[in-house]
């Protein structure tokens, strides 16, 4: 069985010492379109949000880890399994890398690996789901490039600075395990 460690980086549990890593994620208007995100977060709630990030995937219906580069351990992106339907065995992802030095150096890809082979050998899920604007052309080419098939488009889905933009849904169905 493989670890949540891959070739350059690793994805770990949520920590305390992350509040201020998560507060500037979540904070971060640029990205909020793709979080559905309208409003900022306080440190308060971020806190209490990392004091229940100990919940079982089950009892939470989410699981978000860090993704960390080195043994410094400090996070410079985050992976999530949101959606969880144990009764159907699926789950959406998400992911986000902060900084752009860190992007295009493969992370993304590493840690999206890393979380497919977890939610398929370890989770037993049938099949992960993400959703990506249709204008987000890295997203796209990250997922496809392990297999995620668009499965359909949602129409006028998202508003964003009072436009509305389609949506695609892409599927990874388990077949290895």
């Amino acid at each position: 069985m493989k670890t949540l460690k891959g070739n350059n980086i690793y994805i770990r549990a949520l920590e305390p010492n992350d509040l201020e890593f998560i507060y500037a994620i979540e904070n971060d208007q640029s990205i909020w379109e793709v979080s559905n995100t309208n409003t900022p977060y306080s440190r308060f709630l971020v806190k209490q949000y990392l004091e229940n990030a100990h919940q079982d995937i089950y009892e939470a219906k989410q699981l978000r880890l860090a993704i960390c580069q080195d043994q410094d351990f400090p996070a410079i992106g985050l992976i999530d399994l949101f959606d969880f339907d144990p009764r159907n065995n699926r789950a959406g992802v998400g992911i986000v890398i902060q900084k752009n030095e860190n992007r295009n150096q493969n992370v993304g890809s590493e840690a999206l690996e890393l979380l497919i082979e977890y939610a398929f050998y370890n989770l037993n899920l049938h099949q992960l789901y993400a959703n990506i604007g249709t204008e987000n052309v890295a997203s796209t080419a990250l997922f496809t490039k392990f297999g995620f098939e668009m499965i359909g488009i949602k129409k006028d889905w998202t508003l964003h600075q009072g436009y509305y933009k389609d949506e695609a849904m892409y599927q990874l169905i388990n077949t290895k395990f």
